[in-house]
């Protein structure tokens, strides 16, 4: 049974505390960065900054982002953040969630971006989301 889970579980990619990224990364399913990282994400997944990363970048586009390290820069969730317990967030948060943990530190402007009218995206099939993003992303693909 713990085969099954594992294959139906989505992918995750790691960069390593050892690592250091600068540039461009976009990705499709979660991305975990435990180093640096500097530059611009613009992805469809879920992106989770741990404890003791950095991420610096001047635009961060995500379904989620989980911050227990620091962040700096605009970020864009289409679902949520969670500024988690001894995070350290410096710039303006747009999306439908915000959690802040006690313990946060937190520089910037909020704005709490819900879906159309028409539309619930909590009811919505995640692929229906991903595939929204990917689009508005890049107009060019369809």
């Amino acid at each position: 049974m713990a085969e099954a889970k594992k294959k139906d579980s989505p992918a995750e990619v790691v960069l390593g505390e050892s690592t250091s990224f600068d540039g461009l990364l976009r990705f499709r399913e979660t991305l975990r960065i435990r180093g640096k990282f500097k530059g611009t994400i613009e992805a469809t997944g879920a992106l989770i900054v741990d404890k003791g990363a950095v991420v610096e970048a001047d635009h961060i586009s995500v379904t989620s982002l989980t911050v227990s390290g620091m962040v700096l820069g605009e970020i864009h969730a289409i679902d949520k953040v969670d500024m988690l317990s001894g995070a350290e967030v410096r710039g303006d948060v747009t999306a439908a969630r915000l959690r802040i943990a006690d313990g946060v530190l937190f520089e910037g402007q909020c704005s709490m971006a819900g879906a159309d009218k028409e539309v619930e995206i909590f009811s919505r099939p995640a692929g229906e989301i991903k595939a929204e993003l990917q689009r508005l992303h890049d107009p060019g693909r369809e």
